[in-house]
């Protein structure tokens, strides 16, 4: 029986699909290892998959990546592209020959200062697949919410919250397609009942519906019952503040690059995915909506 080993699943996207595993994994035909940090989420994920292999490790040292990719025979790694590089290499020396690598669509941007670097752990990547005959699949998420960690909408719904008149940068006239972490633990379970179909092959994992930044505000008032004015920030302006609070702050907040991908728009199509293995996110309303209501039940207490 082939051993398949996960990172990253007690994230957000992650605990998702620890929980189908936990209730359809054993229809697979696959030993599960799967990798965790502490004791607390070693103790969660054995409730969620009591016959699952957990093994207790730190993807930024080198003896528990040897150790966690001995005897596997597919790599599943969720716990981000800036720890892709050395993982893989530990894993293609321990004859690991199916890798499927959740990375980002950061990796398009013009402005985002780690693209290039992305770029470069790909090329490296691919390169080492072609020479040791690996068979690789990278699913690329969009902005990831869905949690009142999740680092992006969150942010988005305190300030449409707090502030008034709601500031835009440039109008807002840039597409965004924010995904639910829900729909992307559904892909990652969809992904691993489909290798076959999927290897050799990029996906982009994006969310239902392509919206202006500008609707999206107006949608997170909506949800959140208040109305708010919106105003216009003209990008140098912007850009020229991100610097400020960099310098005030000495680099302790940087924005910089935050304020130049609010002007680059980042709508990509997922026809790719739900063609080969079904993918169909949730309307980014549905999404939303379950969101702020959470944001407001913890505003209350």
């Amino acid at each position: 029986m082939k051993r398949v080993l996960i990172t990253g699943i007690t994230g957000k996207s992650g605990a998702v699909f620890a929980g189908l595993l936990g209730e359809e994994g054993g229809a697979l035909g696959y030993t599960l290892r799967v990798l965790v940090r502490t004791q607390a989420q070693r103790d969660w994920a054995a409730s969620l998959l009591p016959h699952t292999e957990i093994v207790l490790g730190d993807l930024d040292n080198q003896h528990d990546l040897d150790r966690m990719t001995k005897d596997v025979d597919i790599l599943f790694h969720i716990a981000g592209i800036q720890r892709s590089w050395p993982l893989v290499e530990a894993a293609v020396a321990n004859q690991v020959r199916r890798m499927v690598l959740v990375h980002t669509t950061g990796i398009y941007s013009k402005y985002k200062a780690a693209g290039e670097e992305y770029r470069q752990t790909e090329a490296k990547i691919d390169a080492l697949a072609r020479q040791k005959g690996i068979s690789l699949t990278y699913l690329r998420p969009t902005m990831i919410y869905g949690t009142l960690d999740d680092r992006n909408m969150i942010q988005f719904i305190k300030m449409v919250d707090r502030l008034n008149p709601m500031p835009m940068v440039n109008h807002g006239r840039y597409t965004l397609q924010p995904v639910n972490c829900q729909d992307l633990g559904k892909a990652y379970w969809q992904v691993l009942t489909a290798l076959d179909k999927t290897g050799g092959k990029s996906y982009i994992l994006s969310g239902h519906d392509s919206l202006l930044l500008c609707e999206l505000f107006e949608e997170i008032a909506r949800c959140l019952g208040v109305n708010r004015k919106f105003c216009s920030i003209p990008f140098p302006l912007a850009y020229a503040g991100a610097w400020g609070v960099y310098g005030l702050t000495l680099g302790k907040l940087d924005f910089r690059e935050k304020v130049q991908r609010l002007c680059e728009d980042r709508s990509f199509s997922y026809e790719d995915a739900a063609r080969d293995f079904g993918y169909t996110p949730m309307p980014f309303v549905e999404g939303l909506r379950i969101e702020v209501e959470e944001y407001l039940r913890e505003k209350r207490k």
